[in-house]
């Protein structure tokens, strides 16, 4: 008797590889997921925090050596904690866009058309990224997609001289 319990140990030693990874695989899948969840609520609220960032500096009037616009989006970039760079809005995989739009006193509606960072106009900052996972199981490609909006009324220039955009 004792000889057949020395056999059947010998013969389970693959059963129990087959088994770790077997249930390894999965168990790492759902612990990456897991992470991958917080990820993008952070990705998310950090995107949202640095255009309303841009927002903020650009209706102040503040400029920069390259002039209001590309101030207001360097920024941006900078309180997106390296989610939106030149690198990745050069390759396509993010964008970022100023618009300008003239409020119109009798109507008060909105118009881009010679709209520019004078006082009382309106300044909308929109910046989207698309981002990889550790886990792409849900989507076949494994990219998700972050974007965010913010906008504000512009302030009048500092001494009234109108700013470089």
């Amino acid at each position: 008797m004792e000889m057949t319990r020395v056999t059947r140990g010998r013969n389970q030693r693959g059963n129990t590889t087959l088994e770790g990874a077997l249930v390894l695989l999965p168990l790492m899948a759902l612990g990456f997921a897991m992470l991958d969840f917080p990820l993008s609520i952070f990705i998310q609220n950090t995107l949202r925090s640095a255009v309303r960032e841009g927002v903020r500096f650009a209706i102040t009037q503040q400029t920069g050596p390259s002039g209001q616009d590309a101030a207001i989006k360097s920024v941006v970039e900078s309180n997106s904690m390296g989610f939106l760079n030149d690198a990745d809005i050069s390759a396509g995989n993010s964008t970022f866009s100023i618009t300008y739009y003239k409020v119109d006193p009798a109507t008060g509606s909105l118009t881009t058309s010679g709209a520019t960072n004078d006082a009382g106009n309106v300044i909308v900052i929109s910046a989207a990224i698309k981002t990889k996972f550790m886990a792409p199981l849900w989507r076949s490609s494994g990219l998700l997609s972050f974007s965010a909006t913010s906008s504000d009324m512009m302030e009048a220039p500092p001494n009234n001289t109108p700013v470089a955009r």
